[in-house]
């Protein structure tokens, strides 16, 4: 367990629960292919170095200071030697947002432009935002949206 993580983590009860006061920090997602994914999320605005398309993990800190891990398969089996890809989707999503309704629009049909698969057009969803759903390289749930309204 990291100092950070167990700085963050401290124990107060609720009632007869126990709540831990913990922050998210490092958002995890495990590849295939570490430079296929990589350019992926280059195209997102990610910054993430050439030489990175060659490391075992790679993190990016986002804006906010939330972090973005992707650790390769190989990873992954140094500490659990039977792990398995699932052979479908999962559910997590990163939703990424963009300036403005036409910017959704413009960001999925340059992805898909480039061959990354689109799973739903760009629409006008019900809750006021411009909303998009692709699948990155190894078939991860990527949504793009803005706020209607400009807000």
């Amino acid at each position: 367990m990291s100092d950070s993580f167990k700085a963050a983590c401290r124990v107060s009860s609720y009632g007869s629960s126990m709540l831990i006061d913990a922050r998210l920090d490092v958002i995890g997602l495990v590849v295939a292919d570490m430079a296929t994914s990589l350019a992926f999320y280059r195209r997102l605005g990610l910054d993430l170095s050439a030489e990175a398309d060659e490391q075992p993990h790679v993190e990016v800190t986002v804006p906010g200071g939330l972090r973005l891990a992707f650790d390769s398969e190989e990873v992954i089996r140094s500490f659990a030697p039977d792990w398995q890809p699932p052979d479908r989707a999962g559910r997590v999503s990163l939703a990424f947002r963009v300036d403005g309704p036409q910017d959704v629009d413009a960001a999925y049909a340059e992805l898909v432009g480039a061959g990354y698969h689109g799973e739903r057009v760009p629409w006008d969803a019900f809750w006021g935002q411009r909303y998009a759903v692709l699948h990155d390289p190894h078939g991860n749930t990527v949504d793009l949206f803005a706020p209607l309204d400009g807000g």
